[in-house]
């Protein structure tokens, strides 16, 4: 999966099927908020979001920066996978 970090947008990208999905985030100091995530309607209940997502908070690790979920999806997958929940 070729996910690209659009740092100008402030968000992770996918090119889906039908659209582009994608993953937005701001920085806080040495943290990066996730506030919202969309794929397209008919990629959805595919493993797109899942997949962006991971890509996106492994780069954000690489980044160094703290992962900081504020949006449903990210939520869920966080809690699905607490090795990436920084809260703790």
């Amino acid at each position: 999966m070729d996910v690209r970090h659009n740092e100008a947008e402030h968000r992770y990208e996918f090119d889906a099927p039908h659209g582009v999905a994608i993953a937005v985030y701001h920085q806080r100091g040495d943290r990066l908020v996730f506030t919202h995530t969309e794929v397209p309607p008919a990629d959805e209940g595919r493993g797109i979001g899942a997949a962006l997502v991971k890509a996106a908070l492994d780069d954000t690790r690489r980044r160094g920066f703290k992962i900081v979920p504020a949006c449903s999806f990210v939520e869920a997958f966080v809690r699905r996978h607490p090795e990436y929940d920084d809260r703790r």
